[in-house]
């Protein structure tokens, strides 16, 4: 009578793949992928971007010497000065704003967490432009600005409001206020991608919740956030555009002002298109900057 033992019933039975040796793998010969469609694809694209460059340097339309001259005239470098301006100022009031309404969004006070949700509903709705007239024509809801006793007569300071808020002024309260609303939700979306987890450990650490948010919450939240905001910092430099229609004294208004005079429309627009796309590229250094900073360690690479 013949036994078999369990661990031969149990073993598994598998079958090794056979092993090439290195003179086999010398004489394969490898052949590599193929980038035919890739390559073609990239020539009818260039060819495209070739033909549309060599048409607008060919139209006489555009007349190029008005465009030289105009490029480092004082009233352009204005105009850009004042653009810059309102670009740097409304983020910085957009992104602190944005981070404080964010935290209370995500407050369990009830109060503050309406006053949040409130805020955000009532500016996203509101398009940029009609924020932008309101703010430059708001003295003619109000004629005076007054600081006095609430339900009473009595007031202490009282002034015109077309002389506290310059066109200038109301640019940067449309801009700032309605970036604030925009910012709060893309730190909101960073600080709940950020893992539970990290607060958790914070707390057992002894970390308080001001001292966990500043130190490991926002850091990491960075990570989302740097890249959305950056599509923002391109948002509002284009934006600032929209000021002209208060005489805000931007770029493309002092153009406006100049070819409502010389009726060089084409020219002077070009001027304006050039100087914003230089603005969009010197302000996307900072961004790439700032993605690489926040992103040592998480970094997903495409493509292999």
């Amino acid at each position: 009578m013949s036994t078999v033992s369990p661990q031969s019933t149990n073993r598994p039975t598998t079958t090794s793949a056979p092993r090439l040796t290195r003179e086999q793998l010398e004489k394969m010969h490898v052949r590599p992928i193929s980038h035919v469609g890739t390559w073609a694809t990239a020539l009818a694209v260039g060819l495209i971007c070739l033909c549309a460059l060599w048409s607008l340097a060919r139209n006489p339309h555009i007349e190029w010497p008005v465009v030289r001259e105009y490029m480092f005239k004082p009233i352009t470098l204005r105009g850009l000065g004042v653009t810059l301006y309102l670009t740097v100022v409304s983020l910085l009031i957009g992104i602190v704003g944005g981070v404080v309404l964010a935290i209370m969004r995500l407050s369990h006070n009830p109060v503050l967490s309406a006053i949040a949700v409130g805020y955000i509903g009532l500016f996203r709705s509101i398009p940029l432009l009609v924020q932008i007239i309101f703010w430059g024509y708001l003295g003619a809801l109000y004629a005076n600005i007054g600081i006095g006793i609430p339900f009473t007569d009595v007031t202490f300071f009282t002034h015109p409001t077309n002389d506290l808020i310059s066109p200038t002024m109301a640019a940067l309260l449309a801009l700032g206020l309605n970036e604030i609303a925009y910012a709060a939700e893309i730190v909101r979306g960073g600080i709940i991608a950020v893992d539970h987890g990290q607060t958790e450990s914070a707390y057992s650490l002894g970390m308080s919740p001001v001292l966990t948010l500043r130190r490991v919450v926002l850091p990491q939240a960075m990570r989302t956030v740097v890249p959305a905001l950056g599509n923002e910092v391109i948002s509002m430099v284009k934006g600032t555009a929209l000021v002209s229609v208060i005489a805000g004294a931007d770029l493309l208004t002092n153009l406006q002002n100049v070819y409502a005079q010389t009726y060089q429309v084409i020219p002077l627009l070009m001027v304006a298109t050039i100087w914003y796309g230089i603005l969009t590229a010197l302000l996307s250094v900072p961004q790439r900057y700032l993605e690489k900073r926040f992103s040592r360690g998480h970094r997903i690479e495409l493509g292999r």
